[in-house]
């Protein structure tokens, strides 16, 4: 049972590396594991035998994630995009209050309400900048410099909550480019773009564990405003509509099956 969860998140976070609007860190952060993913990337030698059989399954599930449904998942976010949405944004909301107690857990101080609102204040810019598509650079021939970047994109919104990769890629002209390429398994693209990844990652992921190290509060829910302002730019909006009623109802599956999950969790 414990693997399979992990398996899943594992999948789940694939899913918001490369689905448009979904951040792939926001989703780490819903699944209570966005603190010892930074950790564990920041500081690989410590404890690297625990941490490599803890992120074994979840490493597997984003790498079947990305490899089996690159594909599946640009079809539901085109054919679907309303009820998938819907799914996910119930599944956030079910894990709210599991979220806030964790980040409470060295203490509350009212300063914490600052970084929220910034960053939440953030997301809901970008979510804002999200409904306006530039296409910057369509070269569908891109250099190795221009796919080493591509890949640091897709790290930062993968390791930074409420930033959505697959949006500034679509910004770009590159999103269906690299989506192609993770589903073709171009090697000679992706070895570029999986070393911007890398290198984007790390850094990132040094910084932010810093700050969890000296100011656990403020970082925990700087974090938290992200990830619930990535909901913003995600929220398909609502119509009396037969896609929209579904919409919902997976909406209320979404919070039922997170607020399970998350019961499960504190019991083990």
């Amino acid at each position: 049972m414990e693997f399979l969860k992990s398996f899943l998140k594992g999948m789940a976070l694939s899913f918001g590396a490369i689905a448009p609007g979904v951040s792939g860190g926001a989703l780490a952060v819903i699944f209570g594991i966005y603190e010892r993913i930074t950790e564990a990337i920041a500081h690989v030698f410590r404890n690297f035998k625990e941490n490599a059989i803890y992120f074994f399954p979840i490493a597997l599930g984003g790498g079947f994630g990305i490899l089996v449904f690159s594909r599946l998942i640009n079809y539901l976010f085109t054919d679907y995009n309303i009820e998938v949405k819907y799914l996910f944004i119930g599944l956030m909301v079910g894990t709210f209050p599991s979220l806030f107690k964790k980040a409470n857990d060295r203490g509350f101080k009212n300063a914490y309400i600052i970084p929220f609102i910034i960053a939440l204040g953030a997301a809901a810019l970008f979510a804002v900048l999200d409904n306006e598509i530039i296409n910057i650079d369509p070269n569908k021939n891109p250099g190795v410099a221009q796919l080493i970047f591509y890949g640091s994109i897709i790290g930062v919104g993968t390791i930074i909550p409420g930033i959505s990769a697959s949006f500034i890629l679509m910004y770009m002209g590159a999103y269906e480019l690299v989506l192609d390429s993770i589903a073709s398994l171009n090697i000679p693209m992706l070895i570029p773009m999986g070393i911007g990844f890398v290198v984007s990652i790390i850094l990132f992921a040094k910084l932010i564990s810093l700050f969890f190290e000296k100011a656990y509060g403020y970082t925990y829910y700087g974090v938290l405003g992200f990830a619930i302002g990535s909901i913003i730019s995600i929220f398909p909006g609502f119509q009396i509509d037969f896609r929209y009623i579904i919409g919902v109802l997976l909406f209320v599956l979404g919070i039922i099956l997170s607020s399970y999950l998350n019961r499960y969790e504190n019991v083990k």
